[in-house]
């Protein structure tokens, strides 16, 4: 009953701010007062990608303030206005963006060019591993893994797309764009040969999430096992008590010196683990977002990658 208030007021502030959108658009919609585009993306991967690739060339805005949580995200009015005049706008596509959907079918986007990473990859469907504890609610259409991102290959197609966009939004910079794009996929070339690098060394094939697990395509991308508390997508944040002496038994049984969690987590879960068996906590990062200090510092997905190398190493040995 309260998630169906808390979506029709969503609902009515979306739609309010639409009907004062369409009578006050910015005079260089879809464009800045110097020309550059404007690119909105609601989470971290792609407004890096963007910055990577395009520089001080677009006016560049995410949605996401740094340092929440992505999956209860809800825009503001001005969110949707800022939408509203974009020239490109950069969503994940997924069940959690279902209120860009909303907004996307109430607003008149014919300026606008949309990229959905979700159609940039080929999907995978959400799956529960043994020891996940999974929401008690039916499905009646299969829902598909959003953190496309996750693995460096599916990141360099991501990053091809928003190039081609760039370039058919604003010509005249277009052999920058390609430029830039085709030396950063080099950078997630590296990256990848890392990871598998890493794996085909490793002594074990296994990972273990005191938290949710938003890796189905990292895992997938270079052959892992795993198990943690919830799927990617979940919105519950405390395991059963069953729960949490699965992922005990498991760590123990196998020997497992690390139990991850991952970014703006509370760490409890983890905690807990790391104290009954002696496992390493660590961070693995799935980029949602970053704290404000580190997007003021101007942390990037490669950096976040490069760390969870680094700590994927501790984890395989």
């Amino acid at each position: 009953m309260m998630k169906r208030l808390v979506v029709m007021t969503g609902m009515i502030l979306m739609f309010g701010a639409l009907l004062w959108a369409g009578g006050h658009r910015d005079q260089g919609a879809n464009s800045s007062s110097n020309g550059k585009p404007k690119v909105v993306a609601t989470i971290f991967p792609p407004f890096d990608f963007v910055r990577e690739i395009a520089g001080d060339r677009v006016e560049l805005t995410m949605l996401l303030p740094p340092g929440s949580e992505s999956h209860s995200y809800e825009p503001t009015p001005r969110d949707i206005i800022t939408i509203q005049n974009c020239s490109i706008f950069i969503y994940g596509g997924g069940e959690s963006d279902a209120w860009v959907d909303r907004i996307l079918d109430a607003m008149d986007t014919g300026r606008m060019k949309i990229i959905r990473l979700m159609e940039c990859v080929a999907v995978v469907e959400e799956v529960s591993v043994e020891g996940m504890e999974v929401e008690e609610e039916e499905e009646e259409t299969p829902e598909y893994d959003e953190h496309v991102w996750t693995a460096p290959q599916n990141a360099k197609l991501i990053v091809q797309e928003i190039s081609r966009t760039l370039c058919e939004v604003d010509e005249k910079n277009a052999g920058e764009y390609q430029q830039r794009s085709a030396a950063y996929c080099a950078q997630l070339d590296a990256l990848d040969a890392a990871f598998q690098e890493l794996v085909d060394k490793a002594v074990r094939k296994t990972i273990v999430f005191g938290d949710r697990f938003p890796f189905r395509y990292f895992a997938d991308a270079y052959g892992l096992s795993y198990f943690a508390a919830f799927p990617g997508c979940s919105t519950e944040t405390e395991p059963s008590a069953a729960t949490v002496a699965f992922l005990i038994n498991k760590i123990r049984a196998e020997n497992i010196p690390v139990i991850f969690h991952i970014e703006l987590s509370n760490e409890r879960m983890a905690d807990t683990i790391s104290e009954a068996t002696g496992a390493k906590k660590l961070l693995f990062h799935a980029g949602h977002n970053v704290t404000k200090r580190d997007f003021e510092g101007g942390l990037s997905y490669l950096q976040l990658m490069t760390t969870n190398v680094e700590h994927l190493k501790e984890a395989l040995q």
